[in-house]
């Protein structure tokens, strides 16, 4: 079997699932928009949120410039094919986000709409949205993986070049990742500080109820939904999508030295899109009590025709042979050959699943965390958000023993190769998963766009019970993205070590924990994690501010009746803060491995890669659980129980709210992607330090 037939196959499956993508869009597209009122509303949403990816996109067009003529004069004659690699990663990425964002602010009315019918309709069009989101990622990435690997791979016979020839597409991973952060910092920050601005003044101080139209940072709220959950989170997923599926298929090359182990990852993206597709279909109801587990259905039956088609792909005696050479000599549990590096794919299948269960368990607010949060709230805000915070660091242990076993295991099964492999299973049923984690900031839309536009009661009952699934879904997510880079940037360290020695020529590279430069590096790793969830955070609080003093400024006006809301002007003050405070952060992932490396040295550098991905894969955890207990602790009190919406409790719960929206929406999701663009940046930049 040829193994440029599994690439060439990967690219048709790749431009099928656009085509998929774009079915589901005109789906929406034919559904209806509702009343006059609605639409203005949708169109104001429309029009802040692609206004601020518009200036975003503008900005950052300055940044890869910048660091592709870097790449081009910097890394010798590798530097012009990874600076067009670099580019092209930068513009899928931003070109998913901006896809799903599009569908996303136009899905929301119509999920309105159709929520006046049935939940079940409303759930089908807001589940389509998410659809557009996760097909758009996976498809593009695996297409620009596929179309890179067919224009680099050397013909046959090329051995000089046997291994080479992948290290330019590394700049492909390195685009994706550089777009990612700054959207997910950008757009977190946009999001979060219209988010506690409106609740802060709008319900602790005015006792106004959530969307109220009243309130003039309600539209800038909905806008931050949009660019910071949906465009910011597929530019996130794409990244790390791409970046495991371009790590496994180096070191298949380089620990293996078998084209067909390196594209193994190819196909399992490949049949993963297929699958993901199959699951889609089994996603619908019109029962309120079962939207999780029908979502949950859809990723059970997408995951189980996935492990089919692994096990029917090492029945290929071609493939057969050639993964055997992959497979652990030792095993796990006498496991060897091709069921070993099979195992390991499960593996992280599996983990992917678990870590998710976990997830559930500490955010939802049907599971005792979130509801042991809300029963401290009748104390008051500082005894929510201390056992907010304890909720938190609780929810670290068990997805980090997690992920230590399953690194593990999937070592023990196929070594290195085999961590990096796990990564791919995790993320192998993105087109789903991504599908149903994207939902959630349609339906909760969709609740805001009912409340000001005054529909009947049960049509943001309905939506609220499709926002508070989407809120744990949401979590669940980013829990897949966690620990998907922790595994991807163990593959990636590795590689970095890899190429260290090349450079080297062969010569052995120890990162040893009795050298100076190490502990230097680790200390300065470890740091790396806490300096950039505080300049994210503290961006968040003074923009927060800014639209705090906008709201007071405004309400008495309103309440009064003597002006009207002035929506543009929040939205102004969140877009001119996000702009400016996204640009320290995303340096800083650049710049320090970078400086590290060339300044102190490749040990050292090894050193801040293992301590950035220490701390930033349990800090990553700790933010994105305890904020969505608190955010789903808030709304089972808004629910009736602990006095309701109103209550000194409720008020106590909105604080605490606040306190985890920057921490779930911006700090967290992005210190996945500060992790593995570090690693990616050292991987890219090695001519530099050796």
């Amino acid at each position: 079997m040829d193994p440029k037939m599994i690439i060439q196959a990967a690219a048709v499956v790749a431009l099928v699932s656009l085509v998929f993508a774009v079915i589901r869009r005109q789906f929406i597209y034919r559904q209806d928009q509702g009343t006059d009122e609605m639409k203005k509303l949708a169109g104001a949403i429309q029009d802040g949120a692609m206004a601020f990816l518009k200036k975003e996109y503008s900005w950052l067009c300055v940044f890869v410039s910048i660091v592709a003529v870097a790449l081009y004069f910097g890394l010798g004659e590798e530097g012009p094919s990874t600076a067009a690699c670099f580019i092209y990663g930068a513009i899928s990425s931003a070109l998913a986000g901006f896809i799903g964002m599009r569908v996303a602010t136009r899905s929301a009315v119509r999920t309105t709409e159709a929520a006046k019918t049935s939940l079940g309709k409303a759930l089908t069009v807001a589940f389509s949205s998410g659809a557009v989101m996760g097909f758009t990622v996976v498809g593009l990435g695996l297409l620009g993986v596929s179309l890179l690997t067919l224009y680099f791979q050397p013909p046959e016979g090329s051995e000089a070049a046997a291994t080479n020839w992948i290290k330019p597409i590394f700049g492909f991973s390195f685009g994706a990742s550089s777009i990612a952060l700054f959207a997910r910092v950008g757009g977190g920050i946009f999001t979060k500080a219209a988010d506690v601005g409106a609740d802060l003044v709008g319900k602790v101080e005015s006792n106004m109820p959530e969307d109220d139209p009243r309130n003039p940072a309600t539209i800038a709220d909905n806008v931050g939904d949009n660019v910071g959950d949906v465009a910011g989170m597929g530019a996130d997923l794409f990244e790390s999508y791409v970046g495991a599926i371009i790590a496994s298929m180096a070191l298949g090359l380089t620990t293996v030295g078998s084209t067909t182990v390196a594209f193994y990852p190819v196909a399992l993206a490949t049949i993963g899109i297929i699958a993901s597709m199959i699951g889609t279909f089994v996603v619908r109801t019109n029962d309120e009590s079962k939207i999780s587990s029908v979502l949950t259905r859809g990723l059970l039956v997408a995951s189980a025709i996935f492990v089919g088609a692994t096990i029917a792909l090492a029945m290929i005696p071609d493939i057969a042979t050639e993964l055997s050479k992959a497979a652990s000599a030792e095993g796990l549990w006498g496991i060897t050959g091709v069921w070993a590096v099979t195992g390991a794919v499960w593996v992280g299948l599996l983990l992917g699943l678990l870590i998710g269960h976990i997830t559930e368990y500490y955010t939802s607010e049907e599971k005792k965390p979130a509801r042991q949060i809300a029963e401290q709230s009748e104390t008051g805000t500082a005894t929510n958000i201390i056992h907010g915070l304890a909720i938190g660091m609780e929810s670290c242990a068990a997805p980090m023993a997690l992920i230590a076993f399953g690194t593990l295991a999937a070592y023990s099964l196929a070594g290195i190769y085999g961590v990096a492999i796990a990564a791919v299973g995790m993320l192998s049923t993105l087109g789903i998963s991504l599908g149903v984690d994207a939902y959630g900031p349609v339906a909760d839309n969709a609740g805001g766009l009912a409340e000001m536009s005054d529909c009947e009661p049960e049509v943001r009952q309905r939506t609220d019970k499709l926002d508070a699934v989407g809120n744990t879904t949401a979590a669940i997510g980013k829990g897949f993205a966690i620990g998907s880079a922790a595994l991807t940037a163990l593959a990636l360290f590795y590689t970095y070590r890899q190429e260290i020695m090349i450079a080297n020529d062969g010569k052995e590279f120890v990162i040893d924990l009795i050298n100076v430069k190490v502990i230097v590096g680790l200390f300065l790793g470890g740091t790396c994690a806490f300096l950039f969830s505080s300049l994210t955070m503290k961006a968040v609080g003074r923009a927060a501010q800014k639209m705090i003093t906008e709201v007071r400024r405004q309400l008495p006006g309103i309440l009064s009746g003597e002006n009207e809301p002035d929506p543009g002007t929040c939205v102004k003050i969140s877009t001119e803060a996000a702009l400016k405070e996204m640009i320290l952060p995303g340096v800083l992932a650049v710049a320090v491995p970078v400086a590290v490396g060339k300044f102190i040295g490749p040990e050292a550098l090894g050193g801040l890669l293992a301590g950035a991905l220490v701390t930033g894969v349990l800090f990553a955890i700790f933010m994105a659980n305890s904020g969505g207990a608190w955010d789903n602790a808030k709304k089972y009190i808004e629910s009736g129980v602990h006095g309701g919406k109103g209550s000194p409790a409720h008020k106590a719960s909105v604080v605490g709210d606040t306190v985890g929206d920057p921490f779930k929406d911006t700090s967290g999701p992005s210190l996945n992607i500060l992790v593995k663009l570090m690693c990616i940046v050292a991987v890219v930049f090695v001519p530099l330090f050796v």
